[in-house]
């Protein structure tokens, strides 16, 4: 895990880590004005159904149905579950593309909670412009709002080169003005807007013009995927939290010659992967993001 202040949370949880967002990071406002009220949502990254090699998870199949049946134990419900992205493992086969893609849907169906949001990745999408992904769950970006809390989601894997695109970026600009700069807004995205480690594909070609979009806004924090580990970095004022996947972690970024899974650990099952809880906190002004392991623990 990686933290570029070392002021940006303090740790106040032990065993699933617990940050609460320092001052002047907050995305939730300090009453519950334009109905802002406490909510919990999950964050799913990185699922990859569809991914059968058991040197890198002898449990491929059951991965996912294990955080499933985890959230769906959960004493408190979350008001909605997010799948950020990389659903399922790429396959040139259109015909297989689609099934992967309808054996998640399905899947995803067994969650208690039926508010349940998804986004493609790279490998959901990039091999045809998210035709097959569009087919099944239809836009690849969109806005909603809960409980006062503005969410965007924003495709940046489905235009060749990395890249969100100019009518994207149009669509986003024109989002935006509708929102007063001290709107509380969450951006979901799949890879990072920023240049993490372009090397391994960790950035977005043209992320710089969303970032500078969101520069104006003073609680907007973003969530994305990709990397398969947690990372928290700013840009500027701005935040931004990488979640764990669920299928296989990755390397640190440029801490190794070649990207490549980590493979499994039989020692330590399930190390590396997982998902998160996030409750907004409306009259403290804090969104604690809780990580947890595979099996919700």
């Amino acid at each position: 895990m990686y933290i570029d202040r070392r002021d940006f949370f303090k740790l106040t949880g032990i065993g699933t880590a617990m940050f609460v967002l320092g001052q002047g990071t907050s995305v939730f406002g300090a009453d519950e004005k334009m109905g802002r009220k406490d909510f919990m949502f999950v964050q799913f990254s990185d699922t990859h159904w569809g991914f059968n090699d058991h040197k890198i998870n002898p449990d491929f199949a059951g991965t996912l149905k294990k955080s499933i049946e985890a959230v769906n134990s959960m004493r408190s419900q979350p008001d909605f579950v997010m799948f950020t992205g990389d659903l399922t493992h790429t396959t040139e086969d259109p015909k297989e593309r689609r099934k992967r893609l309808t054996e998640f849907r399905d899947l995803i169906k067994t969650l208690k909670v039926k508010n349940i949001k998804v986004m493609p990745g790279e490998h959901d999408a990039a091999l045809d412009n998210a035709e097959a992904y569009k087919e099944i769950f239809g836009e690849t970006h969109y806005t909603f709002q809960h409980k006062g809390v503005n969410f965007i989601v924003l495709d940046n894997v489905s235009e060749p080169g990395s890249s969100i695109g100019d009518g994207q970026v149009q669509w986003l600009a024109a989002e935006l003005k509708n929102l007063d700069h001290d709107s509380r807004v969450i951006v979901f995205t799949h890879r990072p807007l920023f240049d993490l480690y372009p090397q391994w594909d960790w950035f977005t070609r043209d992320g710089s013009k969303a970032i500078e979009l969101f520069m104006p806004f003073k609680n907007l924090t973003v969530l994305y995927g990709h990397i398969h580990q947690e990372h928290h970095y700013f840009t500027g004022h701005i935040p931004h939290h990488a979640a764990k996947g669920m299928m296989f972690p990755l390397p640190a970024p440029g801490s190794v010659p070649k990207k490549a899974p980590v493979a499994w650990n039989p020692s330590q099952p399930y190390k590396g992967l997982g998902y998160r809880r996030l409750d907004a906190k409306a009259k403290k002004a804090e969104l604690e993001v809780t990580e947890y392991s595979v099996q919700g623990v």
